[in-house]
């Protein structure tokens, strides 16, 4: 039972919806309807600003790195022999949250990069932090936040299999949280392709259709893996 309730917990405090609540409280604006239409740090940082974006993304890591680092000691057996699997397991619940939160009726949500990180962080933290290293370096040299992210996805599972070993069920995470990574940035893909991504920190001027446009395209994206609308 103890498992279950960690689980549950894990999976509601995942879905806290920052980005959106930060939206709502700060502007009065839905961000799903503003920016990419994405829920996550970096689209609440472009549309609201460093001030705003900010908290929000130290609220995302905490979502994941508070289940992983804790809810194994709070909800698992006391018999339990392998904690890390339980801690992966709650990680994972926050992570799926914050890609569907119950909160706004499985709609929405980020792409999963700062819980992540924040599920990491607690887990492997120096791997963690050598893969954040990755994704600024990236992000400075190309200015696009979502290939920083896809090129720190690549690179941890190894810093974790050059860590831990090829048979830590970490490294299984890893890879597990690497596929997802790309899943979830499926249009961002197709944009980064046909050079259209937006170049974070750059001005640009982009009138409500194009922005429909792109929120457009990440929906088809979802729709042709089979996501609900």
């Amino acid at each position: 039972m103890l498992p279950l309730i960690g689980a549950a917990l894990a999976y509601l405090l995942g879905s806290i919806p920052s980005a959106f609540l930060a939206g709502k409280w700060v502007r009065g604006i839905d961000l799903r309807e503003h920016g990419s239409g994405n829920l996550g740090a970096t689209n609440a940082l472009r549309v609201l600003g460093w001030k705003i974006g900010v908290p929000v993304l130290l609220i995302d890591i905490a979502k994941g790195a508070i289940p992983a680092a804790y809810f194994s000691q709070w909800f698992a057996p006391a018999e339990v022999a392998h904690a890390d699997w339980y801690a992966i397991g709650y990680g994972v619940c926050a992570i799926i949250g914050h890609v569907r939160p119950i909160f706004l009726l499985w709609k929405g949500g980020g792409k999963g990069v700062a819980t992540a990180a924040g599920v990491f962080l607690a887990l492997t933290p120096l791997p963690t932090l050598a893969a954040i290293g990755i994704f600024v370096v990236v992000l400075f040299v190309s200015g696009y936040v979502s290939l920083g992210s896809l090129t720190s996805a690549v690179a941890l599972p190894v810093l974790v299999a050059l860590r831990y070993g090829m048979q830590s069920p970490k490294l299984w995470l890893a890879l597990l949280v690497a596929l997802f990574v790309f899943w979830t940035h499926r249009a961002n893909i197709s944009r980064l392709r046909r050079g259209e991504e937006h170049r974070f920190g750059r001005k640009k001027k982009k009138n409500d259709d194009e922005s429909s446009r792109e929120r457009r395209a990440d929906s088809r994206a979802d729709a042709r893996a089979g996501e609900p609308s």
